[in-house]
């Protein structure tokens, strides 16, 4: 399976780093993509250089995406339309689409999450206005084949969740016990 997860100036390293390790140590095929040539200044103003370019993948066939949070990393995200088209393919062929911390507001602005989707977010970065049902005190949410999460103390979680849903719970075990990373009774 082969997922993007996009890195947009001032997308917040833990939960980035977390999510693309996580997710390849469940042997799935991550492509990392910048939204511009060369490194990607995060949050924390940490450098990152990424596989490729987000208009470089755009025609590519990805089984899900994953967006990393960061307030400004966000904002970067949402305001690019090959990303947006990237989100339409997916959520009109139903797969999985995540998005942590700032990033449920990307998922807001293009209409992937509507009237009807439960969702999570930083409560920092809740807008004023939106569609959906914010759930306050949820860590991780689905709702359909869209996932959202809190923010950088829930990266585990939400990485293996998605793990979960891709490769099944036996994967999800795998992955999570040399990390030590507590699991849900």
């Amino acid at each position: 399976m082969k997922i993007l997860v996009p890195l947009a100036d001032g997308f917040e390293e833990m939960e980035g780093i977390i999510i693309i390790d996580v997710l390849r140590r469940a042997g799935l095929e991550v492509r990392t993509a910048s939204l511009k040539p060369g490194e990607v200044l995060a949050s924390r103003k940490t450098r990152h250089i990424a596989d490729t370019t987000i208009d470089q993948v755009r025609k590519e066939t990805f089984d899900a995406v994953v967006l990393p949070g960061g307030a400004e990393g966000a904002k970067n995200l949402a305001a690019n339309g090959d990303l947006a088209d990237i989100l339409q393919d997916l959520k009109k062929k139903q797969k999985l689409i995540g998005a942590i911390c700032a990033a449920p507001n990307v998922l807001l602005q293009h209409g992937i999450l509507g009237d009807q989707d439960r969702f999570t977010l930083h409560p920092g970065t809740k807008p004023d206005s939106f569609s959906g049902q914010y759930d306050a005190d949820a860590r991780v949410v689905r709702s359909g084949n869209v996932f959202t999460s809190k923010g950088p103390g829930t990266a585990f979680e939400f990485a293996l969740t998605i793990v979960e849903e891709l490769c099944g719970k036996e994967m999800r075990d795998k992955v999570a016990a040399p990390m030590f990373v507590a699991q849900p009774s």
